[in-house]
């Protein structure tokens, strides 16, 4: 089977937002052992839409259609291949159902066009939206199978993996199911990790075993095929142990998981508050744990201390200890940690301070960090980081390398839940 993925919509055009969708569905499709030949972008036009698609039929078994399934006028996707396949559009009572209860919810008034979203191909396997209103299409027409994907990688990119590739799988290898897990790394160049799985890479076939780095995080991602899903769970958890048991200090988490969400269940486990003082980070370490639902069971609160005045009127440290190591130090990191965990009464405080860039601080260059995490009655413990990308990136770093570095402390403290 030969596919073409095509994404519509103008702003990819305009370079407002970057065609990420396309890659996500290749990587997928080589799972499968589908051919990718080619990508195609087309505007929100409908005549330019209709030439795209008969353009990828002459090329293509799979034509895969990222966006254009919202309710405004330019979301123009289905009615597009309705039109073309000679079909109507019907509407999806489960779809329908779970838009009206949204906006009940959230007590907003529905307007008529987002009735539109729940509109599908008539004949077509409507694949759920989780993460969003739009249901997804899997239409076989004559030749050709047609898969129709919203535009936010949010929806898409599970919609996808959970909805569309078992469909395809079972199309392709005549029932056999196909499972995918994904194990998370950091600490860890996607270089230094591919070095140190290297025989693994060499040797695969069933599972593959396929490197993908991200934000500063590592990925690699276990795909296995086998008749049931048992035998494939057990095809990846061998190959996982085997993973892990050479890059096993790096690993934090799978799939869904992200830094801040294990910290968040570590730290609720074993019934911990935290409390954090941002210089650098700006609120951006407790921002990402507020993403996290139920953190208020253990984030208590924190102090955004940007200037050297706010150090020593908000937290309570010495000017003496600023003017002789600077606030860009280990001892200003370290004191930060120790007086909000003081202030909130918490069990945990973390301090965070550098220069994000794009120019230094005194004699510390740009991208220097320094991280303290103080735990219960030990004394704090610091960190040091030289990071070289942009100013924004480094405080996503220092966020993320904090979480990092509070996992391990946990652990090395005991609290190994």
């Amino acid at each position: 089977m030969n596919a073409e993925v095509i994404a519509v919509g103008s702003e990819l055009l305009l370079g407002q937002i970057a065609n990420t969708n396309a890659k996500f569905i290749s990587n997928q499709l080589s799972e499968l052992g589908i051919n990718v030949f080619y990508h195609t972008v087309v505007g929100d036009n409908a005549n330019r839409l209709v030439e795209t698609i008969k353009i990828a039929e002459s090329r293509a078994d799979l034509i895969i259609f990222s966006g254009g399934l919202g309710p405004t006028k330019d979301d123009l996707t289905k009615e597009t291949i309705a039109k073309h396949l000679n079909t109507e559009l019907i509407m999806d009572e489960v779809a329908i159902r779970s838009i009206e209860a949204f906006f009940a919810k959230h007590q907003q008034p529905m307007t008529e066009n987002n009735r539109k979203q729940a509109l599908v191909l008539k004949g077509c396997d409507v694949l759920e939206n989780r993460h969003g209103m739009a249901p997804g299409m899997l239409l076989e027409n004559d030749n050709h199978t047609y898969i129709l994907l919203p535009g936010p990688p949010k929806e898409l990119e599970p919609m996808f993996q959970f909805e569309a590739k078992p469909k395809l799988a079972a199309k392709m290898h005549d029932g056999a199911v196909i499972i995918s897990h994904v194990l998370r790394f950091y600490g860890i160049g996607e270089a230094a990790l591919e070095v140190q799985v290297q025989a693994i890479l060499d040797d695969q076939s069933n599972p593959t075993v396929a490197p993908l780095a991200s934000d500063g995080e590592v990925t690699l991602r276990i795909t296995a095929k086998a008749d049931d899903e048992l035998t494939a769970w057990q095809l990846i958890n061998d190959k996982k142990q085997q993973v892990l048991a050479l890059v096993g200090d790096y690993h934090y988490g799978n799939d869904d998981d992200s830094l801040a969400s294990k910290l968040v269940e570590r730290l609720l486990d074993n019934n911990l508050t935290i409390a954090a003082a941002e210089s650098l980070t700006a609120g951006l370490f407790q921002s990402e744990l507020a993403e996290v639902p139920g953190v208020g069971g253990t984030l208590i609160g924190g102090v955004v201390t940007y200037t050297e005045q706010a150090k020593i009127e908000q937290l309570g440290i010495s000017k003496d200890l600023l003017d002789q190591h600077s606030v860009v130090s280990s001892e200003c990191a370290a004191a930060m940690a120790v007086q909000v965990k003081k202030k909130f009464q918490t069990d945990i405080g973390v301090g965070l301070t550098g220069a994000a860039g794009p120019t230094g601080h005194g004699n510390q260059p740009a991208g220097t960090v320094w991280i303290a995490i103080c735990i219960g009655d030990e004394q704090p413990l610091t960190y040091q980081l030289h990071l070289s990308s942009s100013r924004n990136t480094n405080r996503l770093r220092a966020v993320k390398f904090t979480y990092s570095f509070l996992m391990r402390e946990l652990v090395k403290s005991g609290y190994k839940k």
